[in-house]
């Protein structure tokens, strides 16, 4: 089992893809085996960066290899269902870009796909990983800042790209909350649990898709957490929690690899650093191929039932902000 290694397939060859594919250099048990693009050039280009030693110019041709254990999809939202289907359809384990997918029904689809073939699946959450997400929730837990009464949390990024560019595009399930909103949201959920109640508000462009959006999930008669995304507005991406005993601050791109500030209600200040071995990518790819040598079907840490209910809170969120994907939600 120790020596066995765990084979990728690497579904697209995009800016994440090659965030994804240089983390797997540095993983345990893995190797990649092959890369499958719309181009057969990107995908020659992309196997030579990376040493794979098969490129194919199709989805197709990728999910038919049969050395392949693992198919990693990089793709845009609005192709996650699709090419899920694809890889679990030709009996591939899957580990699909977040969001896994665009509404809860598609989610549910890839699941029941996945415990029909008897495949594992998960979506590909790094942040759940990472090891000052989990410090943060640590700290809560030991009761470190008391009573959690308040969490506030920021994405938000000033897109250069044009209208027809996939923040801004309803037909490529354009928009903050599924694209980087979606960071804010996990956060809420994993330290503090499931809100009693979602408000939500949005500012949405010609196509209908929110390049602005704030949201608020109330946990009890005190309790929030304040939430906000938007593509037209530079901020310090930042998350604070607050307690009745002091605060963590997760300081700005709160959502990668970084430390954490305990701050004490009388003003002691200690600071968390951690190391890792690669860009951060790597800890869900471990994840992975842990679950896989083990015969899992879906990881104890982000489970499939994590991923609905993450989903199931953007539902919320984009219904009460009126944002509809035509050619997804059904």
């Amino acid at each position: 089992m120790e020596n066995k290694k765990i084979k990728w397939g690497i579904l697209s060859t995009g800016w994440i893809a090659h965030k994804f594919a240089t983390a797997l250099q540095v993983v345990d048990n893995c190797e990649i085996c092959a890369v499958g693009s719309r181009n057969l050039e990107s995908a020659l280009s992309f196997a030579s960066e990376f040493n794979i030693p098969k490129a194919y110019g199709s989805y197709e041709e990728l999910v038919k290899d049969i050395d392949v254990d693992v198919i990693y999809i990089g793709t845009p939202h609005n192709l996650h269902l699709e090419n899920t289907l694809l890889a679990l359809n030709h009996n591939k384990n899957v580990l699909c870009e977040k969001p896994m997918g665009v509404n809860e029904r598609e989610v549910n689809i890839m699941i029941d796909k996945a415990k029909e073939k008897n495949l594992f699946l998960m979506e590909a959450l790094w942040s759940r990983f990472l090891p000052n997400i989990i410090k943060a929730k640590d700290l809560i837990t030991e009761g470190q800042i008391g009573e959690v009464n308040f969490l506030k949390a920021s994405f938000c990024i000033r897109s250069s790209g044009a209208q027809q560019y996939r923040h801004f595009n309803i037909d490529l399930c354009g928009g903050t909350t599924l694209d980087i909103g979606i960071y804010n949201i996990f956060l809420s959920l994993f330290l503090l649990g499931k809100p009693d109640k979602m408000v939500a508000v949005a500012g949405l462009n010609d196509q209908g898709c929110d390049t602005n959006s704030s949201y608020v999930f109330n946990y009890g008669k005190e309790k929030l957490a304040v939430m906000y995304s938007s593509f037209l507005a530079d901020l310090p991406v930042v998350a604070e929690i607050h307690g009745t005993k002091g605060k963590i601050i997760l300081e700005h791109m709160w959502f990668c690899p970084g430390n954490v500030k305990l701050i004490s209600d009388t003003g002691v200040e200690q600071i968390f650093d951690f190391e890792i071995n690669g860009n951060g990518y790597e800890l869900e790819a471990q994840e992975v191929v842990h679950c896989v040598l083990n015969e899992q079907k879906q990881s104890d840490k982000w489970s499939l039932e994590h991923s609905l209910e993450l989903v199931r809170a953007m539902d919320e969120i984009r219904h009460q902000c009126g944002i509809v994907y035509p050619n997804h939600d059904l």
